[in-house]
């Protein structure tokens, strides 16, 4: 089974078959911008000594990433980089690959706006069709996140164990797909600004999911909507607050 993103990104864990290495080497080295958009990359050959693997390993590699929408084939052309707005950024191993070149306010600023964009819905969602069972685990979550011995790791895992379990009491399988981007704001969330060493801020942390699974417990929409609202905002400004906090630090070093 696949890791995910944030339990990849805290692991370290590298990929191991010879197609999934050629995949991530070869996706980052295009993310990064080693291979520039709209760029030819070298043929077969080279690309098949540059990774040390068969031509067939690497044919299927190169379908892996233009299924991601990072490269076309074109006859008697060669393998172009797309334009970035062709990259699926729904995609887990897309996302790694920006999070290993580094991202900066505005990627994680459009990542809180699609979460915006589905997350209160779910809640929403959820309000309407979790059953009880289902509320009784996104209860024991929620309450699980203010463990006191929470590591900024154990933390980030908490926290994506609940918002993916909200999609889930949605009911509506759409929304699961929605799950890459969650990790990948929370990765950005872990990474930055973990609330796991302040006891204070992770008492807040708890009681923020707390009240939207109150709020679904309740069958309460709009209150369901509007607390998922305020842990996406409450996190986001966590991550503005302190990348800025970064780059004062990093300005007066100069």
């Amino acid at each position: 089974m696949r890791k995910g993103l944030l339990e990849t990104v805290i692991t370290g864990t590298k990929t191991r078959t010879s197609h999934a290495q050629v995949v991530d080497e070869l996706g980052k080295a295009i993310v990064s911008g080693e291979f520039p958009v709209g760029s030819i990359l070298p043929g077969d050959p080279e690309l098949a000594m540059r990774f040390k693997v068969s031509r067939t390993v690497l044919r299927e590699a190169m379908k892996t990433l233009a299924a991601k929408g990072l490269i076309v084939p074109r006859a008697r052309i060669g393998t172009r980089v797309t334009a970035k707005n062709q990259w699926n950024l729904f995609d887990g191993d897309v996302l790694t690959w920006h999070f290993h070149r580094g991202v900066d306010e505005e990627f994680l600023y459009h990542l809180s706006e699609i979460r915006l964009a589905f997350e209160p819905h779910a809640a929403v969602l959820a309000a309407v069709n979790a059953t009880e069972a289902q509320i009784s685990g996104m209860m024991r979550l929620a309450v699980a996140m203010g463990d006191p011995e929470h590591t900024a790791e154990t933390l980030a895992m908490a926290d994506l164990r609940f918002h993916l379990a909200i999609l889930e009491a949605s009911g509506n399988p759409f929304m699961r797909t929605v799950g890459s981007l969650i990790e990948a704001a929370l990765v950005g969330i872990f990474k930055l600004s973990s609330p796991a060493s302040d006891r204070e801020l992770i008492d807040d942390v708890a009681r923020t999911h707390i009240r939207i699974v109150e709020q679904i417990s309740r069958r309460d929409e709009a209150g369901a909507r509007a607390a998922m609202e305020n842990v996406i905002r409450v996190g986001r400004d966590r991550v503005r607050a302190s990348l800025r906090d970064l780059d004062e630090t990093q300005s007066a070093r100069r």
